[in-house]
């Protein structure tokens, strides 16, 4: 797609991701916590026939809404992203909408029965056929220019989340039957129902506000651009090279981190549940750890080799900039993240959307102003990820310290930067020994050596090593 093709379609994703918060925002995680509290009740009837009308409910919402947004399609591209090219992109996500919708209620089931393999390896699969499906898409068609390239991808997009929800769907049927029936007392479908929408209810209302201000964030940037003196399509280019391709390199990793945040959900949920307070304090600190370690392990690899990692995924040679100064929030960032999940683990809806107001209101302050500086200009989406991370982080475990004693200290501070140190030093001698014509296995070596070591530190700290 190229650099500008990648700043248009990021254009494109805040608006989807608006309206997927709409549709089913908080949907997985309301349904892993029914779901685990029944399956440890082996309250397999109530179960089922809390994920039937989950379906039946997300289903009727989503298609009223993907049928707004289809007829808005023109509004929306002309008249709020204020680029016409977009308008064929907004039609060709609307069906995916609804197979996320139905999908994020088979995910929340296999969290909760604690199966989370199924969801995981469907999701690789996913993605590689999407891979797949796109280049398909591209030279049979001979697709040229930009606005194709991009309304390609979201047929990709559909394409795949159609997949993912049939896979879903026939393993859901599977662990459907191996569990079985049982014959616990009927609760009424309404009552399943509204068990499952007053948890997931905050966390919709948090995620459509948040992401509506990610949204206005997201489409201030190019108009910001453009006022300190660049043209269009470069600030698109920017956009591009910046958001779509460094911050999609450094952000790779935090996969691992939102997986652990799933399982933590219904993990807490569990534990509050026994009121096994020391577990949840234990658990709380080694995931804590574990994501900002695994933050240090990622900018320590984009500080090595930072342009080799554009020139290994994009085929760019201008993206090092980029990468090493972005890859700064990276510890800070994945941390933030797991603090949202602990919060949600413990039922603290209303904070994590308070909390997310105004940290929002703060991204969209420091874009205005950041982005409209000529000499800043793109840069000041880093710094501003790097400030709403650290706000974020900080009043998130303000919040848990006030329940748990979380045991953090600046001993433990000292100790991680002594191993990102040595995560940097180890893999940067690797590079350094690995003659520069055995590219791809020179890149590889400082990846998977620092994964490697990384992993090694993990396994110390869930065993109380430091």
């Amino acid at each position: 797609m190229g650099a500008e093709g990648m700043g248009l379609y990021g254009l494109v994703m805040p608006i989807y991701d608006l309206f997927i918060c709409l549709i089913c925002g908080g949907m997985v995680t309301a349904i892993s916590k029914v779901a685990a509290i029944y399956y440890s009740k082996n309250d397999f009837r109530n179960l089922n026939r809390s994920i039937d009308i989950s379906m039946l409910f997300d289903s009727i919402w989503s298609i009223i809404i993907i049928c707004c947004i289809f007829i808005s399609a023109s509004y929306i591209g002309n008249n709020i992203i204020e680029d016409s090219r977009t308008i064929h992109c907004i039609q060709a996500f609307c069906p995916a909408m609804l197979f996320i919708a139905l999908s994020s209620i088979l995910k929340g089931y296999f969290y909760g029965v604690s199966d989370i393999k199924i969801p995981a390896i469907i999701d690789i699969f996913e993605k590689f056929a999407r891979i797949i499906i796109f280049l398909s898409i591209v030279t049979t068609l001979f697709l040229k220019e930009i606005s194709t390239t991009v309304t390609a991808a979201f047929v990709t997009l559909t394409l795949g989340e159609g997949i993912s929800l049939i896979l879903l769907y026939i393993f859901y049927k599977k662990k459907k039957l191996q569990l079985g029936i049982t014959f616990n007392t009927k609760e009424d479908k309404l009552q399943l129902l509204f068990n499952i929408i007053i948890i997931s209810f905050p966390l919709c209302i948090n995620g459509f506000l948040t992401t509506g201000l990610s949204a206005i964030s997201a489409l201030i940037i190019p108009r910001r651009l453009v006022s300190s003196g660049i043209e269009y399509s470069l600030a698109l280019s920017m956009i591009g090279k910046f958001k779509s391709m460094a911050l999609s390199i450094i952000f790779f990793p935090i996969a691992i981190v939102n997986s652990i945040s799933t399982v933590l959900v219904p993990d807490l949920s569990e534990k509050l549940s026994k009121k096994d307070y020391w577990s949840i304090e234990t658990r709380i600190t080694q995931v804590i750890k574990i994501s900002f370690l695994l933050g240090i392990t990622t900018m320590a690899i984009c500080m090595t080799i930072p342009n080799e990692l554009g020139k290994l995924f994009f085929f760019r040679t201008d993206l090092g900039y980029y990468i090493r100064f972005a890859c700064l929030c990276a510890p800070i960032t994945y941390t933030a993240v797991t603090t949202l999940a602990i919060l949600n683990g413990l039922g603290k809806q209303n904070i994590i959307l308070r909390n997310s107001l105004i940290v929002s209101l703060e991204e969209i302050i420091l874009l205005y102003v950041l982005t409209g500086i000529s000499w800043i200009n793109i840069y000041g989406c880093g710094i501003s990820i790097i400030l709403t991370s650290l706000s974020t982080l900080i009043l998130n475990l303000y919040e848990i310290r006030k329940t748990f004693n979380i045991n953090l200290n600046l001993n433990d501070l000292l100790i991680y930067i002594l191993l990102g140190i040595f995560l940097y030093l180890i893999p940067s001698i690797l590079y350094n020994l690995i003659p520069s014509f055995m590219f791809t296995f020179k890149v590889f070596t400082v990846i998977l050596s620092s994964f490697f070591l990384c992993l090694i530190f993990a396994i110390f700290i869930l065993k109380k090593v430091f």
